[in-house]
């Protein structure tokens, strides 16, 4: 990474940039705010609706870290009540970008005057621009094409806003009635989010991911380039691919393919290395050589977990095969479920069939008959938070917050492709020789030479 000067950083986290984002997030929620009360004392059978379709608009205007995190958890299985899940899934990523007058003294702050001669070509446009920064195409001058990743201005001061007013925002939802304790779920996002600011982190988890799919080469993985980026500017190798959703009419035959080198970049990693991408944006695939091969995109989101937590997922899912409830008793305690009882784990089983279903069914099958992929999970995550009520609270561990994330996440892309795999075959071939030492240690490796 390129060193930035000595001098004070003007975009740290500061008490001045907190305030002022706090109030200008504050006067969107405020309307949020209004409509919940009316709806309290009104009632009615659509309340929750309407307070959902409200917090929706104020978020939606907010942008952001706050509009990020609330599809985070719009995405995360029970984090909330069905009618918000379904408001907030619909807010966008894309934003609009800043303007060329930015740009320029976004690169010049990052790369020193003259920045442009270390180019020998470089958009004006953005080619994307999200709620944290934006991406613009370049040439280096020996010929090979980059993406450069540039953060907006006080994205760390509006990170921390947003924590707090996440926490307040939880306070306007009239069901969120204990069933769950968010304690562990909302630590979990607010973590990853500040990671997300962290360029030479991910610029890391870039070359982890390089190294974890090595043998795997029908993968793609961007390369950075370390000498033109920054804390807030990562410059990587530019990859060239379509669309997931440009094969969702391909032939069978492809499509299952597709689901199948989905299936190894996402399970190798965390059967191997007790690593996840976190963040099933369908967006952060890309398909090439006509359905030979996939570009995996965007590392910000990326959920290193202790090695004892895959083996959980292992003795979870055995247990699971041998309908052995003891055994399936130990893995949620290995995991750091407390205060559990008899009643509590049969609610857990639900959520855990519906997760390992594909995993436990030895024949070609979709991931899910009949759902579409919006609504992949949400019925089973209704039932689970009903059954709650009655028997909980629980305290989920912070690991399921991703893990669960970016496993509907991958279901809800094997829909859109509508495949058709032996997916416990393939979950068998993952797990051969499968050792929780092993994991470790190749964890241990892969994280010292990759310098995290």
């Amino acid at each position: 990474m390129t060193d930035t000067p000595d001098a004070p950083d003007p975009e740290r986290n500061r008490l001045s940039g907190r305030l002022a984002r706090t109030a200008r997030v504050g006067a969107n929620l405020s309307g949020a705010g209004i409509s919940f009360a009316a709806n309290s004392l009104f009632g009615g059978d659509q309340s929750d609706e309407r307070i959902a379709k409200a917090l929706a608009a104020a978020l939606g205007k907010s942008k952001g870290p706050l509009m990020k995190v609330a599809q985070m958890v719009s995405t995360i299985p029970d984090f909330l009540p069905a009618e918000y899940a379904a408001e907030l899934s619909q807010l966008q990523a894309e934003a609009p970008a800043m303007g060329w007058p930015f740009v320029k003294r976004r690169m010049r702050g990052e790369l020193g005057p003259g920045w442009d001669d270390r180019f020998a070509a470089f958009e004006k446009e953005a080619s994307h621009a999200a709620s944290l920064g934006q991406v613009h195409q370049a040439t280096l001058h020996d010929g090979r094409k980059v993406a450069c990743k540039l953060q907006y201005p006080d994205m760390s001061s509006a990170v921390e806003s947003d924590v707090g007013q996440l926490k307040a925002m939880l306070g306007l939802f009239k069901r969120m009635d204990g069933s769950i304790d968010l304690t562990e779920m909302v630590g979990e996002v607010t973590d990853r989010l500040r990671e997300e600011l962290d360029y030479g982190r991910e610029a890391k988890h870039m070359s982890l991911y390089a190294r974890m799919l090595a043998d795997k080469d029908f993968v793609q993985v961007p390369e950075p380039v370390p000498d033109l980026s920054t804390d807030r500017l990562l410059t990587m190798t530019w990859l060239d691919g379509e669309r997931l959703g440009a094969f969702e009419d391909a032939p069978q035959e492809t499509r299952n393919h597709i689901a199948e080198m989905l299936f190894w970049t996402w399970w190798g990693p965390f059967n191997s290395h007790a690593v996840i991408h976190g963040d099933p944006h369908l967006g952060n695939y890309q398909v090439t050589g006509g359905g030979t091969g996939i570009n995996l995109l965007d590392f910000g989101c990326i959920r290193v977990f202790p090695p004892n937590f895959v083996e959980g997922v292992v003795d979870l899912y055995r247990a699971m095969l041998r309908d052995d409830f003891d055994a399936a008793y130990a893995a949620y305690e290995k995991w750091g479920f407390q205060n559990l009882s008899r009643e509590l784990v049969e609610v857990l089983n639900i959520w855990a069939r519906f997760i390992y279903g594909p995993l436990l069914d030895d024949r070609v099958r979709t991931v899910a008959d009949g759902v579409t992929a919006g609504e992949y999970g949400r019925k089973e995550a209704f039932q689970v938070r009903k059954l709650l009520k009655e028997k909980g609270p629980v305290k989920i561990p912070r690991e399921f917050v991703f893990m669960d994330r970016a496993a509907i996440g991958l279901g809800a892309a094997y829909l859109r492709l509508k495949a058709e795999v032996n997916y416990h075959r393939l979950f068998e071939e993952s797990l051969e020789g499968f050792d929780v030492k092993a994991v470790a240690d190749r964890q241990a490796a892969a994280l010292k030479a990759v310098g995290l």
